[in-house]
């Protein structure tokens, strides 16, 4: 949604809050977190510390917790109607948002903060890159430039382990994808099992685009039971994935083994221009085409300052 749509909306499903009001609002979480702890959960450039976690995440995982058990209060009364058993079903967290706005530093604090209350719940994440279809598929559909694009992702596949998941299946192998080789590993798997919070992440899952060819009637996003976004100035997230391409281009992009060896030895310059053409000629087209419009399909939008933090969040109301 472009900023003249947003402008003509009278009326807001959401309830804005500010950091300072959000932080007020956590009502029993107290955990200390040690520094290597928080060093696991950053990610390349960006930047995270206590003050963060216990003032944007603490409230968060609280009111996540709320909705557990009013989940929980459902299945017990609706077993109690149908004079069923039906098992307990994982609980699903959906996370979008842009290329380098920070999806998967959020992901994983919200995973690690959420293992700490009080049912101490089993959190499990997964990432929907590993849903992508392999490299060899993608040049053969002369799609691998547009990687990250819907139709650059195996949704069937995606929607069956979903669907698995809430149909009361235990056990479920989903497929790894590695940044450094920027491809699918045939021969590694991730072992999802009995989770009691999964958490999805990944910039397609609030997208309704059906596959060219396809008319899907169900969404990824049919699964959730809260969903986020994570949010920025554009003009932000531009110079995050700059700075992160060349803090990148400086580290791992110096293994041999990484597909985007080949910018290892880019200057300075060169390493932001190449990093500004392609976020110009793939990443800018894929959110505004794909990942914007979906912003305001989210429970849960948080949105960052240019210093990587949270400033306000919309919580959307009930």
């Amino acid at each position: 949604m472009s900023s003249s749509q947003e402008e003509q909306i009278l009326s807001s499903p959401y309830q804005t809050f500010s950091r300072e009001e959000w932080k007020a609002l956590n009502g029993h979480l107290n955990l200390n977190l040690s520094e290597d702890d928080i060093s696991r959960l950053n990610a390349v450039n960006e930047p995270l510390n206590t003050e963060e976690i216990e003032e944007i995440y603490f409230p968060l995982a609280h009111l996540v917790d709320i909705h557990l058990q009013h989940y929980e209060e459902v299945r017990n009364t609706s077993n109690a109607f149908f004079q069923r058993n039906q098992q307990k079903l994982p609980f699903i967290i959906g996370i979008a948002g842009s290329v380098a706005v920070g999806k998967s530093t959020t992901a994983r604090v919200l995973q690690k903060v959420l293992s700490f209350l009080p049912s101490k719940p089993k959190v499990e994440l997964v990432t929907t890159d590993g849903f992508l279809y392999p490299n060899r598929i993608l040049s053969d559909r002369g799609i691998l430039n547009r990687k990250g694009f819907p139709e650059s992702y195996d949704t069937k596949k995606l929607l069956n382990f979903l669907s698995a998941v809430k149909s009361g299946i235990t056990q479920h192998i989903v497929p790894v994808y590695s940044h450094l080789e920027y491809d699918i590993l045939p021969d590694d798997i991730q072992l999802i099992e009995s989770p009691d919070i999964l958490i999805v992440e990944g910039i397609n899952v609030l997208q309704v685009n059906s596959q060219k060819g396809q008319n899907n009637k169900v969404f990824v996003s049919d699964f959730f039971d809260i969903s986020i976004y994570v949010d920025a100035r554009e003009e932000d997230i531009i110079k995050w994935y700059i700075d992160r391409f060349e803090s990148l281009r400086v580290t791992a992009f110096q293994d041999p083994n990484s597909y985007f060896h080949k910018y290892a030895n880019l200057s300075l310059e060169e390493s932001k221009e190449m990093a500004f053409q392609i976020w110009t000629e793939i990443n800018k087209p894929n959110l505004h085409n794909n990942i914007l419009p979906t912003k305001y399909r989210a429970d849960l939008i948080l949105q960052k300052g240019s210093n990587h933090f949270v400033e306000n969040l919309k919580v959307r109301m009930i």
